[in-house]
């Protein structure tokens, strides 16, 4: 079977099989980031690529993040969630309620062989030490922003035009791409993976190769 005509969710056991092999990167645990642009697709990968994992726990930087707080939550993920990781102990945090505005009840996250991080911001410099694999939801921003938009409605629209010039800021600043060690494009059914900017790929990776970010799936 050629790899174009490969069943659905074929590539996605394939990166799970790849996973799974990787050295723990943060103490037991092998920390997967899944990065991309706002309305790229993040949480429905992860959380199909968790599924595959057989229920691999997800953290949703959505939780992380607040209202005054978009992207300066580093100092709060790394004393709550990845130091009790790297010492082998779940971690707790309190998620944020983007409603209410304030935090909810704690939340445990454990420090199981393999955990998923998604978010815009996921695969920043001050976490990418302790990852075993960035991973990035190839969509340009653009487009990414229009389905974010088409998602959330109109009741979202003033969060969404500080949103944009946000996202801008913090990806020139500490952008995430160019680190990525795959490229995740969704397709008319299922997913393509690529080789990515850093070209981590390893002999034992199964991946979807096509022409480029550019290809039509």
């Amino acid at each position: 079977m050629s790899e174009s005509h490969r069943p659905p969710g074929t590539v996605i056991h394939d990166l799970v099989r790849t996973l799974r092999r990787l050295p723990p990167s943060c103490g037991p645990v092998r920390l997967i980031a899944v990065d991309g642009h706002a309305g790229s697709g993040k949480t429905t990968f992860a959380g199909q690529l968790a599924v595959a994992l057989g229920g691999a726990p997800v953290l949703h930087l959505d939780d992380i993040a607040t209202h005054d707080e978009l992207f300066a939550w580093t100092r709060r993920l790394v004393s709550e969630v990845i130091e009790p990781l790297r010492r082998g102990e779940s971690a707790s945090y309190a998620p944020y309620d983007w409603v209410s505005r304030r935090f909810g009840p704690p939340r445990e996250l454990p420090a199981a062989p393999v955990v998923l991080v998604e978010g815009v911001g996921a695969g920043r410099r001050a976490l990418r030490p302790f990852l075993a694999r960035l991973l990035w939801m190839e969509v340009a921003d653009e487009e990414a922003w229009a389905r974010g938009r088409l998602r959330d409605g109109a009741d979202q629209s003033e969060f969404w035009a500080g949103w944009v010039g946000a996202e801008r800021r913090h990806f020139a600043a500490d952008p995430s791409r160019p680190f990525a060690d795959l490229l995740v494009r969704q397709c008319r059914e299922g997913y393509e993976v690529l080789p990515g900017p850093a070209g981590t790929v390893g002999s034992d990776q199964i991946l979807t190769h096509r022409d480029g970010p550019s290809a039509v799936c």
